[in-house]
Formats: C-alpha cells, sequence, structure tokens
C-alpha cells in the first residue's frame, strides 16, 4: 500500500448549494488531516461540511460542520483526522460565493 500526502479537495462551491470537496475512488481509502475554510468575503458566512459514507445524502445526521459562522476576510482551521473509504464523500456549503474549502492529507492505495 503506497501513502501519498497531498490536496485531496479544493473548491469555491456556488451559494447555497451542497458540493462534493472529495469521492473516495476505487481501491483507495483517504485520511483527511486538515480542512481549512477561507472566506474571501467582507461579511460572515455559514459553512456546512458533511461525511457522507458510501454516498449516503447529506443530512444533519452526518454533518460535522453545521452553520458554523467564519467571518469575513479570515479562515477557520480545522484538524481532524477523519478516515475515508471507497465511495465515502465529503460535502461543503456555504451562504454566499467566495468561500474555499482545501482539505490536506494522505491516500492509501
Amino acid at each position: 500500500m503506497a501513502n501519498a500526502y497531498k490536496i485531496l479537495g479544493q473548491s469555491s462551491p456556488a451559494a447555497v448549494t451542497n458540493t462534493n470537496l472529495i469521492t473516495v475512488g476505487a481501491l483507495k481509502s483517504q485520511v483527511i488531516s486538515t480542512i481549512i475554510v477561507a472566506n474571501t468575503n467582507s461579511t460572515f458566512v455559514t459553512v456546512r461540511i458533511y461525511a457522507r459514507i458510501a454516498g449516503a445524502a447529506a443530512a444533519t445526521s452526518n454533518a460535522i460542520v453545521y452553520d458554523s459562522i467564519v467571518a469575513g476576510n479570515s479562515s477557520i482551521n480545522m484538524t481532524l483526522g477523519i478516515t475515508l473509504a471507497t465511495t465515502d464523500i465529503i460535502t461543503i456549503y456555504a451562504s454566499a460565493t467566495n468561500v474555499v474549502f482545501t482539505a490536506f492529507g494522505s491516500e492509501i492505495s
């Protein structure tokens, strides 16, 4: 098994739209060490992050961040250690545009 340390996903989703940040590919697993959410707006935004087992629907039951506020022109950094298996998905949401989500970690294949 090989480990690749890398940016696992990066996205600036459309406002009020669930968007997949990471979908684990076939015969792989991933460990997310850190997610950074950067709000490049001058006003606050609310964000959500869901960890979806095998592509389950995004819901409050699989939220790891739900309607958390990120101040204008600032970021939040989360050190997590989330483990993902094949077909697991991380989905993101922001209340406005110009919010960037970046996930760092390792991919095992």
